[in-house]
């Protein structure tokens, strides 16, 4: 954990803006309607004195680049293989803030994990939890890539940390692992690029000239992170429901295209992977399939080729198409 003041990052308005000028956030529409709360913390509550960031560990106990080599599997991103961390996330940020209410009574707490405008990366480095590094994510010493950030916004003026201080160095593994090349340039990220972004929150289909470069990613990527040298010093995930569930570590694109919407949210139940729905997680399921390479896929793809979705079907005559070509 670490604390900083709402006030601490007094540039970002303006970092902001210049991203949202140029089209980097997408389809992200909600970025650019709370641009005033998203960039100035102080302004989402003016009567909050300090922030209190903690960071909690997901570190996966498997290597997630692994499964990139098995073109017949899906790759999902670590964090959603299991419980969806803003349930279990929001609940611990409660209970602290229902042990500071009681340390003053005065006191008054909002928390939030993802949930609200508020621009978590840089906050967590102005409290000293690490530094962005050059992929835009937050990393530290002693945690690594893999950890969930959550805020608390308190009126107790608390004492701050000193915040973190970039040591990327010369390093640019995460960079240079990019499959779409998502990095115009060091510490800066183009959403409209980025995989986690096109397999998640892009709606529709994906440009024709990205969708080989997703692999068999087909919810999310860690490519980035995986990478980092900073991650030799992480620290293990002791929470169990973070735990990427057996059949979520290489499920067969075959039996994930076959899923209609009762299965998929069966399936998914709980997991974030739920949010995104049937349609546009099928969708995903049958760009891998284009890119496998694997002529016994052919008919699953064929099957979805008049699917009710137009997204999903078109999906599907792209696997086709790519998969006629071996």
């Amino acid at each position: 954990m670490g604390i900083c003041r709402p006030d601490a990052n007094p540039h970002l308005p303006d970092l902001l803006d210049q991203y949202v000028a140029k089209g980097r956030h997408g389809q992200m529409a909600w970025m650019q309607e709370r641009m005033q709360w998203r960039a100035d913390p102080a302004a989402l509550w003016p009567d909050a004195k300090s922030v209190i960031m903690l960071a909690e560990v997901y570190t996966p106990d498997h290597d997630p680049l692994a499964i990139l080599q098995r073109p017949d599997r899906g790759a999902i991103s670590v964090y959603a293989g299991q419980k969806d961390y803003h349930d279990i996330v929001k609940k611990r940020l409660k209970r602290v803030g229902r042990w500071l209410i009681e340390q003053d009574p005065e006191a008054q707490i909002k928390v939030f994990v993802d949930t609200a405008p508020v621009m978590e990366k840089p906050l967590g480095a102005s409290a000293g939890l690490g530094w962005q590094g050059k992929h835009t994510n937050l990393l530290g010493r002693d945690l690594g890539s893999w950890f969930f950030l959550g805020a608390i916004f308190t009126t107790l003026e608390l004492p701050i940390d000193e915040p973190g201080q970039e040591q990327c160095g010369s390093c640019t593994a995460c960079l240079d692992i990019c499959p779409t090349k998502a990095f115009p340039a060091p510490f800066q990220l183009d959403a409209r690029r980025c995989i986690s972004y096109l397999t998640i929150e892009h709606k529709g289909p994906v440009d024709l000239e990205l969708r080989p470069a997703l692999g068999n990613r087909i919810y999310g990527c860690d490519d980035c992170l995986a990478v980092c040298p900073w991650n030799k010093f992480a620290q293990t995930a002791s929470e169990a429901r973070y735990k990427t569930r057996d059949e979520l570590r290489a499920p067969r694109l075959a039996e994930l295209a076959a899923l209609d919407d009762p299965s998929f949210r069966t399936m998914f139940s709980g997991s974030p992977v739920k949010r995104v729905g049937r349609d546009r997680f099928v969708r995903n399921v049958l760009y891998a399939i284009g890119n496998s390479a694997d002529a016994s896929l052919i008919e699953t793809a064929r099957d979805l080729t008049r699917d009710a979705d137009e997204t999903v079907a078109d999906a599907a005559r792209w696997a086709v198409a790519q998969l006629e070509l071996l």
